[in-house]
């Protein structure tokens, strides 16, 4: 088993790290300045997308890149320790054309569009001139269990009309934001299977109807580009709206998660990465009862547990990427929900001891540490709460279990009394 990363990875992991220093990291508290006032820094973006673009940096996320597409075909494994690099600076995906949730919607698009549709809306997607927003979850149930959803997707004499109300949408104040693709259930849909009730049609942003109602804080935080609640009244679209097929929402979702739970477990790691190097900086340089931080013993443990942590963990996600890369979506499902059980639980973990080594300073914005631990909480919702992985790996080990039965009873023999 080689644990190395290969010599491509090697080289984009010091050409993308060497871009963020060089280019990025200058303009970061440009970015948080304009952010706090609720600006979004569309032409500082721009711009840095622009040289990441020209240095060949772009589009490393997508697999299926065909040659006419821009950008730079990697695998899952290789473009794994690219995530975590970009991770560390947590708004800088975008810069590459990389972030969440574009990613998912244009390997949606490269999966399962109509020719037209990828004209209209995964060309400028993986150009950059557009952002794009994925509307699944809704408040009025619990979308843990997606087949509660109940946006309703009609079809009439001219396409479909859609109905209900979306929240967690991400991306929708996006000032490039131009297309929402909504997950539905087929208004006549009730005498199919429960998984096979649902579509996804893509909708203009602009389309008369569709209302974003507000911003959603998370944790009292406000990311400037939106988690957004957004209202479908009677939202009429064309036939030629509709991904895919008719009741194959449930599937398309599934293609859809698999590879961005490993773009969103990687920057989660290079989030720890950051939160550790900071925690270890501030048990060096400050003293109390006598000492420096650093020798106590209590956070030599934290120093210590996070870097094993965060070692397992990685090696969890690279092992998910690498089977996502040779088996397909399907047969990594069970390792894609551990690894993201264990990424949010991870990062809570890591951040939390690095904000007690800073004491009240961790919980003010002078440290990214407060904003990495909400993230790391709300990661535990993201793409399905902890409960509902707990039980897709707990299903897969009891279903191993069972069909093992009886090859273990040899150790349940007790010895032969004389």
């Amino acid at each position: 088993m080689d644990f190395e990363y290969s010599a491509t990875t090697r080289a984009l992991q010091r050409r993308v790290q060497d871009f963020i220093d060089r280019y990025a990291l200058p303009h970061h508290r440009q970015w948080h300045e304009l952010t706090q006032q609720g600006i979004h820094p569309t032409s500082l973006l721009d711009d840095l997308k622009a040289l990441a673009r020209d240095e060949g940096l772009w589009n490393l996320f997508l697999p299926g890149l065909r040659d006419d597409e821009p950008g730079t075909r990697l695998s899952n494994l290789d473009y794994a320790p690219l995530a975590e690099i970009m991770g560390r600076l947590y708004w800088v995906s975008e810069v590459f054309n990389c972030n969440a949730p574009d990613t998912g919607n244009m390997e949606l698009l490269h999966l399962f569009a109509t020719p037209s549709q990828r004209e209209r809306w995964l060309g400028p997607l993986l150009h950059g001139q557009i952002r794009s927003a994925f509307a699944m979850t809704e408040p009025d149930v619990a979308s843990s269990d997606a087949t509660n959803i109940q946006t309703t997707i009609r079809r009439d004499a001219s396409g479909y009309v859609i109905n209900g109300r979306k929240w967690f949408t991400t991306g929708a104040m996006h000032p490039h934001c131009r297309l929402l693709v909504v997950m539905g259930v087929c208004a006549d849909g009730t005498e199919r299977a429960p998984h096979q009730r649902h579509s996804m049609v893509l909708v203009p942003l602009d389309t008369p109807g569709v209302q974003v109602v507000r911003n959603l804080p998370v944790m009292h935080h406000l990311s400037v580009e939106g988690h957004c609640e957004v209202l479908f009244r009677d939202v009429r679209v064309g036939a030629d709206a509709l991904l895919g097929e008719e009741g194959a929402g449930f599937a398309l979702a599934q293609a859809r998660l698999g590879p961005g739970r490993i773009h969103h477990c990687m920057r989660t790691i290079g989030q720890c990465e950051l939160a550790l190097d900071l925690m270890g900086e501030r048990a060096l340089e400050r003293r109390a009862f006598g000492k420096r931080l650093a020798d106590h013993a209590n956070i030599r443990d934290w120093i210590a547990e996070s870097r094993v942590e965060i070692d397992q963990a990685r090696l969890l996600v690279l092992r998910a990427a690498d089977r996502l890369d040779r088996e397909g979506n399907r047969a990594a499902r069970v390792d894609v929900s551990a690894i993201k059980l264990v990424a949010g639980r991870l990062q809570t973990r890591v951040v939390d001891r690095a904000i007690q080594v800073f004491g009240a300073m961790g919980l003010t914005c002078d440290t990214p540490l407060s904003l990495l631990w909400t993230w790391g909480r709300a990661l535990r919702f993201a793409d399905g709460p902890d409960e509902v992985h707990l039980g897709v790996v707990a299903k897969a080990e009891l279903a191993r279990i069972q069909q093992a039965t009886g090859a273990n009873a040899l150790y349940y023999t007790p010895p032969v009394m004389a």
